[in-house]
């Protein structure tokens, strides 16, 4: 399915607050921050020469933030950043005075940090870098899982030293089992999704996000004309497109949000033109995007600096993965989880389909820009749906990397 955004904030400029939150100024400061992880490098940003001459458009930039601070996610940017912002926070309020980043480690921060515990609902990414930016300050983490998360997934979760808590139900029920039992104990939810009266948290998960887009546009030869990004609750929809829309103004790219058929949260708020939740049904193999209600944040950018809305099935969920683990002309394989390249799905389903083509104006000039989301982060579930080994594609053709 494919929709134009006619929404009728379609094209203003962006709130005050996202602005401030995805801008320049902002993302310098999660630059700042990620220079002081031991573990940061710079993701690859990755070439598809062949499949842009064989879909006819001018060039494919994918982002690999499979290789993403040793998580395999662009999650492992957006929570851990989160954590320790309102660890130095509190730090500031504790000790009486400015706390900077490079004291995160001082006995002084991490006797504040001792006493705080977070938590959060995942499906398995995010979770992950909440634990372990708990871990890298010493605080406590408590992390929900709905019935669907795999036991590999929670167990890479778990290793983290994090609380691990059941729930049952999809994703949207155990954010709010996270949100009532946090607020019980006194813990501080530090949610990827946003919901009236709590923006402020997921903001500065988004904002941690930031620095992927950031350097995806130092990366590309020029800046892309076209946009394929896949949505759970919206969160790196919204960043990649706020912050685009800030970086470029109107030279902004044609901008995607993508969705799984089966868990279609922002395409339907799109045509409702408000937020709405959609029914659960059957799950999709889309794991990390089984979200059925919007982030109110997410959406408040993307309904002002989104052109369209997609969904993607799981048969071409999985044929991408397997397209990228088996590529053809040269180009290099990428391991894509099953999440990882719905955006790529979607814009070889718009270029091949002439009435979506021609509403998103590419041509053989195009320049399209998708980030891989995750890696391999359940191996088991990546070797079933592509009969090969994570690290036997991931061996196969190390070149073609831009950085």
């Amino acid at each position: 399915m494919f929709l134009p955004n006619t929404t009728a904030g379609y094209r203003l400029p962006l709130d005050p607050r996202d602005e401030q939150t995805l801008g320049i100024a902002a993302a310098e400061e999660v630059e700042r921050y990620l220079a002081f992880r031991e573990d940061h490098a710079v993701t690859p940003l990755v070439a598809l020469p062949g499949l842009a001459r064989e879909i006819g458009v001018g060039a494919i930039h994918v982002k690999d933030e499979g290789h993403r601070l040793g998580l395999g996610s662009f999650k492992a940017l957006g929570g851990a950043y989160a954590v320790i912002r309102l660890v130095l926070e509190q730090a500031r309020q504790k000790l009486g005075r400015d706390v900077d980043m490079a004291e995160l480690h001082s006995e002084e921060v991490r006797a504040v940090a001792r006493g705080m515990t977070v938590a959060c609902a995942t499906d398995g990414n995010h979770g992950r870098s909440v634990a372990q930016g708990a871990e890298l300050v010493g605080a406590r983490a408590a992390i929900f899982v709905h019935a669907g998360v795999s036991d590999e997934r929670v167990a890479a979760i778990a290793r983290f030293g994090a609380e691990m808590i059941r729930v049952e139900g999809t994703y949207d029920d155990s954010v709010r089992e996270a949100a009532r039992i946090a607020e019980a104990k006194g813990w501080i939810i530090v949610s990827d999704t946003s919901w009236p009266g709590y923006e402020r948290i997921p903001g500065l998960v988004m904002q941690g996000y930031t620095a992927l887009i950031r350097e995806a546009l130092t990366q590309m030869p020029e800046p892309p004309t076209h946009v394929f990004i896949q949505s759970g609750v919206g969160g790196i929809a919204a960043t990649v497109a706020g912050h685009l829309a800030i970086a470029l103004g109107e030279r902004r790219p044609v901008f995607t949000v993508v969705d799984p058929a089966r868990a279609a949260c922002l395409f339907e708020t799109a045509r409702a033109g408000q937020p709405v939740t959609v029914a659960h049904g059957e799950p999709t193999v889309m794991a990390m995007l089984e979200c059925y209600e919007p982030s109110l944040v997410a959406w408040r950018v993307l309904s002002r600096a989104a052109d369209a809305f997609m969904t993607v099935e799981e048969t071409e969920a999985t044929a991408i993965m397997n397209r990228l683990a088996r590529p053809v002309a040269g180009d290099p394989a990428i391991v894509a989880g099953e999440s990882g390249g719905v955006g790529l799905a979607a814009a070889i389903k718009a270029t091949a389909d002439p009435a979506i083509r021609a509403a998103l104006a590419i041509g053989q000039g195009s320049r399209i820009f998708v980030v891989n989301t995750e890696g391999a982060t359940d191996p088991g579930k990546y070797e079933e749906i592509t009969g090969l080994p994570p690290a036997a594609v991931a061996a196969k053709n190390r070149q073609g990397a831009m950085a």
